[in-house]
């Protein structure tokens, strides 16, 4: 059953954020993590979102999502993560 990992994102420092999204793809190779979405909020049309950006990644399974977040490849990038941005991970497994 596939799985996804949704980041709701606030940039702190730019150039610092360009440099973890350039380095993220990488990491998700080996655990078959693909780049669903990257995008930018253009309204909220219900409720309250404060996070600028998205982010959505598809893996086969809830399994490969730990497997990609506890790598070593990933566990390195988190201090980058942390200065660039504000971010939100949260993972799902698919009902359908």
């Amino acid at each position: 059953m596939a799985a996804y990992v949704i980041g709701h994102i606030s940039v702190k420092d730019t150039e610092k954020w360009v440099e973890y999204k350039r380095r993220v793809p990488a990491t998700l190779t080996s655990c078959g993590g693909e780049l669903v979405l990257r995008g930018q909020r253009k309204a909220v049309l219900g409720g309250e979102h404060r996070h600028t950006d998205t982010v959505v990644i598809r893996f086969p399974d809830i399994e490969a999502v730990d497997e990609w977040f506890y790598s070593d490849a990933y566990q390195q990038l988190i201090p980058l993560r942390l200065q660039a941005a504000e971010v939100d991970l949260i993972s799902y497994e698919s009902s359908s």
